[in-house]
């Protein structure tokens, strides 16, 4: 690829059916990488498509952008790690059918996620999407929106993970010392050791990220056959209607039906946050065609590995109630002792657990620091200028790591005064992905709808899109709805789900924001991309 006398990009080799407008122009083409890591001559063409200048490593390739995607939502680890709210709405039989809406749901959803990634392949992701398939009127401050939305929640997401850990290691010390009594600044210093020690994997050792992740998928499989296969051989069974029938209605729901839903959300965080390895979609080679196969094969192998575990849980918690009485805070943890009668044995398979869920928290804080860099260098966020700036040799974006450090930090620091107010700001996660997708599914599916052209993509839905994103944005709708329901009524301050207060609170900030600065500076992708559709 190369610049004529007359400014504009010429090139000899591009993907089939794909070519340059004859009056493309760049913004800012100066490559400050390596010729080795820009990537094929696709991702040339993408990066001069969207205005974009090649600053980040690409060296993501299809089984290390899988590892990352895979570990990064740790499903079946999850499912131990929320057994609670699982047992406690929905029970076994719950958990097996919500989890299975939930594999089919994640089909459609990320299908379509699948194909504006290919259209698209760009670390700012939804918000880049709605601000180029949302109609005329509404671009910029949908998009806005959605960068800001979504950039909160992977933070949250970070702390979220850390957090989790910290509580398991809190409910292990439980059960080896009944006397112990968990402290809330215990779990905020266990937090930031988890988070800081997770920073180091993105920062020195960042050129080898993709070699470890490499590395944590191997664990990611074989690690959950090191828990299931005690289970297997040890624990007690329960017969296939009991396992897969039985429901429970613990939250004092007015019906069986909306303990269900509420229940189901346990299976949903399991399967949601594919789009994590968009943000990482300027470091991965030939990313058109690599990030839709890595993203789709992720959801298939989680969605296998969950189905192990769930099916295994099904058949072998026998007293729900006594687990969900565990002083441990944790039904798996419990359940492990149970049925090994050895405390080493729960320490071996809960700490299998533990790695695999720091494994994920490492690719959380590269997401979200690519997410915070990809929006500041649209101007979307207060000292954008900082935070957009790349560090020569290193090729990350290294003060928006730092940032998203200085972030988890702070939110951790909340849990000393109010462990409901960190829960409050963790769930937000759940909801900014849920309204991350349903903008921008929603944006391509009403220019389905008008039958306006769509970009060329090396991976595309064809005549089924408008169907499938139909479909998608059903399930998505009713998730929305019930992420904002408490886990158990009556309702109240300590039992609400403060969720839709995060989630209301940020879209109000930024809409102000948005109002008074943000309409100022914010550059919408749209208005730097030089794609001719």
């Amino acid at each position: 690829m190369s610049k004529s006398s007359n400014g504009y990009v010429q090139t000899t080799a591009l993907p089939m059916g794909m070519h340059f407008s004859d009056d493309v122009q760049l913004e800012d083409f100066n490559a400050t990488v390596a010729d080795k890591w820009q990537g094929t001559v696709a991702d040339k063409h993408d990066m001069v498509m969207l205005g974009r200048s090649q600053v980040l490593r690409r060296n993501f390739s299809f089984i290390s952008i899988l590892g990352f995607s895979a570990v990064l939502i740790c499903t079946w680890e999850l499912i131990f790690a929320n057994l609670l709210f699982a047992l406690t709405d929905g029970g076994t039989g719950g958990l097996f059918w919500g989890f299975t809406v939930t594999v089919v749901a994640s089909i459609f959803i990320f299908l379509s996620v699948a194909e504006m990634a290919s259209m698209s392949p760009t670390a700012g992701g939804q918000y880049h999407w709605v601000s180029e398939f949302a109609p005329a009127f509404c671009q910029k401050f949908l998009s806005y929106i959605s960068g800001w939305v979504l950039a909160m929640g992977w933070q949250g997401a970070v702390v979220g993970l850390s957090f989790v850990v910290g509580t398991i290691i809190q409910g292990l010390i439980s059960l080896q010392n009944p006397s112990y009594e968990p402290q809330q600044w215990h779990g905020t210093l266990l937090i930031i050791s988890v988070v800081l020690f997770c920073i180091v994997f993105n920062t020195s050792l960042a050129k080898k990220l993709p070699l470890i992740e490499g590395f944590i998928l191997l664990l990611h499989i074989i690690g959950l056959f090191a828990i299931v296969i005690p289970l297997w051989v040890l624990a007690p069974r329960n017969t296939p209607s009991v396992a897969l029938f039985r429901f429970n209605n613990g939250g004092n729901w007015p019906t069986m039906g909306v303990a269900y839903m509420v229940g189901l959300l346990t299976a949903l965080s399991s399967m949601m946050g594919y789009d994590c390895s968009v943000h990482m979609s300027e470091e991965i080679k030939d990313a058109s065609n690599t990030l839709p196969r890595a993203m789709l094969w992720g959801v298939g192998l989680n969605a296998m590995l969950g189905y192990v575990v769930v099916i295994t849980l099904c058949f072998t918690i026998t007293d729900p109630q006594a687990l969900l009485d565990s002083e441990t805070g944790f039904p798996f943890i419990q359940l492990f002792f149970n049925v090994t009668h050895s405390y080493t044995a729960t320490h071996i398979m809960t700490a299998i657990i533990i790695i695999n869920i720091v494994s994920a928290v490492i690719s959380e804080i590269a997401t979200a620091s690519r997410q915070i860099w990809s929006f500041a260098r649209d101007d979307g966020f207060p000292f954008s200028n900082f935070l957009k700036k790349v560090s020569p040799g290193w090729n990350i974006p290294l003060n928006a790591v730092v940032v998203s450090f200085g972030c988890g930090v702070a939110i951790s620091i909340i849990n000393l005064g109010s462990s409901v107010a960190l829960n409050a700001i963790v769930s937000l996660t759940m909801s900014a992905l849920l309204s991350s997708y349903m903008l921008s599914i929603g944006c391509i599916f009403l220019k389905r709808l008008r039958r306006e052209p769509l970009p060329l993509s090396a991976f595309t839905l064809g005549r089924w899109g408008l169907i499938i994103n139909a479909i998608a944005l059903g399930f998505l709708f009713t998730f929305f709805v019930f992420c904002f329901f408490p886990t158990a009524t009556p309702v109240d301050a300590k039992t609400m789900n403060w969720n839709i207060a995060m989630f209301g609170g940020i879209t109000l900030f930024a809409t102000i924001w948005y109002i008074f600065r943000g309409h100022k500076k914010y550059r919408p992708p749209v208005d730097i991309q030089n794609r001719k559709l």
